[in-house]
């Protein structure tokens, strides 16, 4: 046996009734925990401190920007001292190859002058002592010029 219509629809209003009211105090129960558990201590900022803030930040922002615009000026003064360091490293390497290749002929000409006084000292007949002969003059002096 069933129980007549009317009370089967009393009873379900009464039972969505009671879940609706346990809902209810189930969030109420969850939102007073949660604000127990993260106190809002601090209240919310003011406009006042945060156009403060601001002001601040573009402060900072613009002195930032000039110490960056100073540091690009030092960083093309420092590549325009590296370029012109290379290109004077670049004249001194030349003049380096000159001056090597000036040495090498001079060195040729040297062992040259060696080799004729050598020559000359040996096929100088040698006598029994080296006093009261007449000697050879001295080569002429090189001025370490070249030879045109």
């Amino acid at each position: 046996m069933t129980p007549p219509a009317a009370i089967r629809r009393t009873i379900l209003v009464l039972g969505v009734i009671a879940t609706l009211g346990l809902a209810a105090a189930t969030v109420e129960a969850a939102s007073r925990w949660t604000a127990a558990s993260a106190p809002l201590v601090d209240g919310p900022v003011s406009i006042d401190s945060i156009q403060a803030a601001l002001a601040a930040q573009q402060s900072r922002s613009a002195v930032l920007e000039e110490q960056l615009a100073a540091m690009r000026s030092a960083s093309d003064d420092l590549a325009a001292a590296l370029s012109t360091a290379n290109d004077q490293v670049s004249s001194d390497q030349v003049t380096a190859d000159q001056l090597r290749a000036a040495l090498s002929a001079a060195q040729a000409k040297l062992a040259k002058l060696e080799a004729a006084l050598s020559a000359q000292a040996a096929a100088r007949p040698t006598t029994g002592g080296s006093a009261g002969g007449p000697t050879a003059p001295p080569p002429p002096a090189d001025d370490g010029g070249t030879d045109d």
